[in-house]
């Protein structure tokens, strides 16, 4: 369980901080900026929910846990050891990933094909589902960056791949499922 009862500790006044394995790193540190990254898609999910209403809103919020999951995972590094730990680390699972697969799926069986991209935009739920979608997407750029040089749990990987796509789509639901979607026009201002 998380006890927060001091919220400044003043370890990181030179510039580092603890990674769940109790090693630390510059606060710069790829790693650090993968986790802060998910972070940041966390806090614009929870602008997005202001937005929305019923099952939406729930698979927003099952979505913000998960994203508290993700950090949890990515704070941890060597995969290795985890074995050693004092407690089971928290890692991201197959089925996380699957279970935005089946919402995908399920959310996108009426919408109409589309014939060009799609412009940030629309309804207020829409518009802030965008900004989820390419914070997420810059998330995923990280933590693939990060792949390159360290251990990072796959299922992490693959469930920032899902997750842009997953508001991609939610944001067309948003837009009257679809019909309200603020399409590209190539050369419009030419």
């Amino acid at each position: 369980m998380v006890v927060l009862n001091k919220i400044y500790t003043r370890t990181g006044d030179k510039g580092d901080t603890a990674l769940s394995d109790g090693s630390r790193r510059v606060k710069h540190d790829l790693r650090v900026q993968s986790y802060g990254t998910a972070d940041e898609v966390n806090a614009t999910v929870g602008l997005a929910r202001l937005h929305a209403d019923g099952a939406m809103d729930a698979q927003l919020a099952s979505i913000q846990n998960d994203l508290f999951d993700l950090g949890a995972d990515l704070s941890r590094p060597d995969m290795a050891k985890d074995a050693d730990a004092e407690y089971e680390p928290l890692r991201m699972s197959d089925a996380q990933v699957l279970r935005l697969e089946n919402e995908i799926d399920a959310m996108n069986v009426d919408l109409t094909p589309l014939r060009s991209f799609t412009l940030p935009g629309g309804t207020p739920l829409a518009a802030h589902l965008h900004l989820c979608r390419t914070v997420s997407r810059r998330a995923e750029r990280l933590a693939t960056e990060l792949a390159t040089q360290e251990d990072v749990n796959p299922a992490a990987v693959k469930y920032l791949n899902r997750l842009s796509d997953w508001f991609f789509v939610a944001s067309r639901i948003a837009n009257d499922q679809g019909r309200g979607d603020v399409l590209w026009v190539p050369g419009a201002n030419r």
